[in-house]
């Protein structure tokens, strides 16, 4: 059975390293294209990009360990390893090369898999997701530095939808949004916090990192994203040797606020521009 927001695809689960994920795929001729949904959302977050990045190649669209509705694994919960599992990902699914796409938590884990292994990625497309503790919005910080069990709800899933429709211009579809609340019931919110817990440790890691990966990367950032301010992007390009920075009238959840503006700038990208970053 097809999905009506994946068009001719569907959702499945597969395991991989001892864990349940859940992914999506589309046909296409050309490079794969790996993409990793953000948080607290999930795959359906694609819904308004999904159609055009179709057209670009064959997509593999992933609910990262802990994330969307797979499985978690707590060693898992921070950018670093995260990074490390996107090549166990890539590897399970039989990708020598491809485009990733990783908005907001794909952010960290995506460079950290670029700089271990350079010859997995043609090019990477990151962007509304942590780079500089300093850098950080206030509640986003907030999070972070909380007390183990200070922070969030009960019932993570009502949050979430609370959360997504006060921050998002347009409310998505329904059928996306039930699967957001799904993907955060209970305290699955609060244990998928541990991933952003981690950016003390993690991130000034990866600013070391940054100058000696070789891989195009685009940012694209949310001017009036209060989560992940565009100064993120641009403190990556400062440092990333091959990257440009494309900034958008948004808020945080860009690809839901300007769906056409997101796929574009990324379709212009994967059909060459990085060659010029």
């Amino acid at each position: 059975m097809t999905d009506a927001i994946f068009q001719s695809s569907s959702p499945e689960f597969i395991e991989i390293d001892g864990l349940s994920l859940r992914l999506v795929r589309s046909e296409g001729q050309g490079l794969p294209i790996l993409m990793t949904a953000p948080w607290p959302q999930s795959i359906y977050a694609f819904h308004g990009i999904w159609g055009a990045l179709t057209r670009l190649g064959p997509i593999v669209a992933v609910d990262l360990p802990g994330f969307g509705r797979s499985e978690r694994r707590p060693d898992l919960m921070a950018p670093q390893p995260m990074g490390d599992f996107v090549l166990k990902l890539a590897a399970a699914l039989g990708i020598a090369r491809c485009h990733a796409i990783g908005p907001d938590v794909g952010t960290s884990a995506l460079l950290f898999a670029a700089a271990a292994r350079p010859d997995l990625f043609e090019s990477v497309v990151v962007g509304s997701g942590g780079a500089n503790m300093e850098r950080l919005g206030k509640g986003l910080r907030g999070v972070i530095e909380a007390p183990p069990g200070a922070y969030g709800e009960p019932e993570g899933g009502a949050q979430v939808v609370g959360t997504i429709t006060r921050m998002t211009r347009t409310t998505p579809p329904a059928e996306a949004m039930e699967d957001f609340r799904q993907s955060s019931l209970g305290r699955r919110w609060i244990e998928a916090a541990d991933y952003v817990r981690a950016y003390p440790r993690d991130l000034p890691r990866l600013e070391g990192l940054l100058p000696a990966i070789r891989t195009p990367v685009l940012v694209i950032s949310g001017a009036h994203d209060p989560i992940v301010p565009p100064a993120n992007g641009d403190f990556l390009v400062e440092r990333l040797p091959h990257a440009a920075h494309t900034v958008l009238d948004t808020g945080h959840f860009v690809w839901e606020d300007d769906p056409d503006g997101y796929a574009t700038a990324v379709s212009a990208w994967i059909r060459g521009g990085y060659r010029s970053a």
